[in-house]
C-alpha cells in the first residue's frame, strides 16, 4: 500500500511490435484481481486511464489510441505443452470496457520476452544458437503461439538491427509461429476459417452507407475474425493513411456500421446493436492493388516491393501500422485464390505476402490448404521485436476497484 490512499502493483510497461501495454504476472495482482471479472477490469481500466471523456488517458499509462491501450497477464501454463498462459486486455478508451474477445499479435512477441524477464522460462538452460522457444498458450482465443525470442546470457537480446516499419528505431527480431490460427468463436466456427462458407460474401448495407446497397466482402477467421473490402468499392485508393480516415467523423461511423454488418453475417452476433457493444473483434480492412504511396514517416513505399495495400480499423479508428493479429488474417486470405485479398495481389497461389500499409510494409506468411472440411492454414508466421519500456509498479486509488 503506497502513502495517500493508492495501492502499487509490480508492473512492466512494454513494446511489442507497434504497441505497447502494461504487463503483469497473475500472483502479483491483487487478490480479487487474479480472477475474471469486474473487479479486474475496473482494476486495467483504472491503469490505463479508461474510461476517459477526453479521449486522452492524462491520468493513466494509455496512450489514447488502440495500439497503447493494452494490458496483459502472464502465469505459468497449467498445461505441460507451453510455458505460460498469455491473456490480453483491450482497454477502450472513452468506454468501461475491457474486451477480452481476441488476442493481440504485436503483443505476443512482448509476451514471449516476458515469460524469460519474469522467470518463467529460463532460457540459459533452454536457448539454442541463441534463440529461446517460448510455448504460449493465448488464453483469449485458445491457440498457441511459439516464439523465438533472441538471448545472450539467458537474459533477452532486445536490442539489434531489425527494422520494422512503425517503430522508430531497430531492435532484436522475434519470430512468431501462430499454430493452427483459425478461431473458434462461437457460432463462427460453423464454417472454419471461412464461416460463411464463402471466399465472398455479398453484404446487404443501406444505401446511405453504399450506394449500391450491396457490398463485396471476404470474412475470415484467421488470427482475429476480420471482414475485407475492396477500397474501390468504398471510394477509397487503400494510400490513404490515418488523418484521411480519422478526422472524418462519418467516414468512421460508416466503417463501424459495415463492421457491425459484417459481425453478423459472420455469426459473431444476434444484431448490429450487439455488435456495437464490442470493438475489439472482428476488425474491418480495405484492401487495393499496389501502387507507389508515401508512408507517414515521409519513406517513398514503391509497388514493386508490395503485393498490395491494406488498411485496417482498430477499436474505431485507422490503425498507423497493422495489427499482428490482422496481419496473420491477410496471410491467410492472400493464401485462397479467390478471396478479395487475393486477387488485390494478382491472384494465384502464394504462401507469403508482403503488404503496404501506413507506416511502411510488412511481409507474413501462411500455408493453406482445402480438404473436405474447407480451407484451414497449419501455421501462420512473422517477425516482430520487443523491449522492456519501464519495469517496477503502477499505481492507482485504492477504491478504484
Amino acid at each position: 500500500m503506497a502513502g495517500g490512499g493508492q495501492v502499487g502493483i509490480p508492473a512492466t510497461y512494454m513494446r511489442g511490435g507497434t504497441s505497447k501495454g502494461v504487463f503483469f504476472r497473475l500472483e502479483d495482482l491483487p487478490e480479487r484481481c487474479a480472477v475474471p471479472g469486474p473487479a479486474r477490469d475496473r482494476l486495467l481500466q483504472r491503469i490505463i486511464g479508461s474510461p476517459d471523456p477526453y479521449g486522452a488517458q492524462i491520468d493513466g499509462m494509455g496512450g489514447a489510441t488502440s495500439s497503447t491501450s493494452k494490458c496483459v497477464i502472464i502465469s505459468p501454463s497449467a498445461d505441460a505443452e507451453h510455458d505460460v498462459d498469455y491473456l490480453f486486455g483491450q482497454v477502450s478508451i472513452d468506454s468501461p470496457l475491457v474486451d477480452w474477445s481476441g488476442n493481440c499479435g504485436n503483443l505476443s512477441a512482448a509476451a514471449g520476452a516476458f515469460a524469460i524477464h519474469a522467470g518463467y522460462v529460463n532460457a540459459a538452460e533452454r536457448a539454442e544458437g541463441g534463440v529461446c522457444t517460448v510455448r504460449l498458450w493465448q488464453a483469449n482465443i485458445g491457440k498457441t503461439i511459439i516464439a523465438h525470442v533472441p538471448v545472450d546470457g539467458g537474459l533477452v537480446q532486445e536490442t539489434g538491427d531489425f527494422e520494422l516499419d512503425g517503430v522508430t528505431f531497430p531492435a532484436a527480431e522475434i519470430v512468431l509461429e501462430m499454430i493452427d490460427p483459425v478461431e473458434d468463436n462461437g457460432e463462427a466456427d460453423a464454417g472454419g476459417m471461412f464461416p460463411t462458407g464463402n471466399l465472398i460474401d455479398e453484404l446487404e448495407v443501406p444505401a446511405d452507407l453504399v450506394l449500391a446497397g450491396k457490398l463485396n466482402a471476404t470474412l475470415i477467421n484467421a488470427g482475429i475474425p476480420t471482414i475485407f473490402v475492396d477500397a474501390r468499392d468504398i471510394g477509397y485508393r487503400g494510400t490513404e493513411l490515418r488523418e484521411a480516415i480519422n478526422g472524418d467523423a462519418a467516414a468512421l461511423r460508416r466503417f463501424e456500421a459495415l463492421r457491425a454488418i459484417g459481425a453478423v453475417k459472420m455469426g459473431l452476433f444476434q444484431s448490429v446493436e450487439e455488435a456495437a457493444t464490442r470493438q475489439h473483434t472482428p476488425k474491418i480492412a480495405f484492401v487495393a492493388p499496389p501502387c507507389d504511396y508515401v508512408s507517414s514517416s515521409g519513406k517513398r513505399v514503391s509497388s514493386a516491393d508490395i503485393d498490395l495495400l491494406v488498411r485496417a480499423m482498430s477499436m474505431g479508428k485507422l490503425h498507423h501500422a497493422m495489427m499482428g493479429t490482422a496481419a496473420v488474417a491477410i496471410a491467410a486470405a492472400a493464401a485462397v485464390p479467390g478471396t478479395l485479398v487475393n486477387m488485390a495481389a494478382g491472384g494465384g497461389e502464394r504462401e507469403i505476402v508482403r503488404f503496404g500499409h501506413p507506416s511502411g510494409t510488412l511481409r507474413v506468411g501462411a500455408v493453406a490448404q482445402q480438404d473436405a472440411d474447407g480451407w484451414s492454414v497449419a501455421k501462420a508466421t512473422m517477425s516482430r521485436s520487443a523491449r522492456i519500456l519501464m519495469q517496477g509498479t503502477v499505481y492507482i486509488p485504492a477504491n478504484s476497484f
